[in-house]
């Protein structure tokens, strides 16, 4: 039976891809399942190199917000990217897909970060917070992800008013307030 007493229709449950976590079953969810799916599959990555779901809380004149991280890469034990998910617009993404990178690792900024909606995606770069390329065959593949990780510095993101500016993004940013205009109580993640 699909439930749709939500915003999200949840047709049952799937095993999560990487992890084998029984997950509500979305729209949403499968095209996350489908991006671990392309990052194994496809572009080479082992499962135990990427970390799905991880999550950055803000709290912010009163207004808590859960940032999700759909995937974070890591090549030699450094997370060299994230992945975030997202319908609709890329370029509505980029600025909290990088506020992201730069918070989630406390010893330093993640270097890259790609957005997707699951047919397009852009790669940024962290530190200007610039596109590198776009479409969905600018994520790295796991030879690639090898030579990025010697490329770029895995530097300390130490300042604290620029930690915060990237806090208040994620906050802002990432805010879901449902088709009655108060927060989700009803999200499937």
């Amino acid at each position: 039976m699909i439930d749709t007493s939500g915003h999200h229709i949840v047709y049952g449950e799937l095993r999560d891809y990487l992890t084998g976590e029984v997950l509500a079953d979305t729209d949403d969810e499968r095209i996350r399942q489908d991006l671990a799916r392309l990052l194994v599959e496809r572009l080479g990555y082992g499962k135990h190199e990427l970390e799905p779901r991880l999550t950055i809380d803000t709290c912010y004149n009163g207004i808590r917000t859960h940032s999700l991280i759909e995937l974070a890469v890591r090549i030699d034990g450094r997370r060299l990217f994230i992945v975030r998910y997202g319908p609709g617009s890329l370029v509505t993404r980029e600025k909290a897909a990088i506020a992201a990178a730069r918070m989630l690792e406390p010893d330093y900024r993640i270097p890259l970060a790609v957005v997707t909606n699951g047919r397009d995606a852009e790669l940024l770069e962290t530190a200007r917070g610039k596109v590198l390329a776009t479409g969905m065959g600018c994520i790295p593949d796991r030879g690639r992800a090898t030579a990025l990780a010697g490329e770029y510095a895995f530097e300390p993101f130490a300042d604290p008013e620029k930690r915060d500016q990237a806090l208040r993004i994620l906050n802002v940013f990432d805010q879901e307030v449902c088709c009655f205009g108060t927060g989700c109580l009803n999200d499937a993640r």
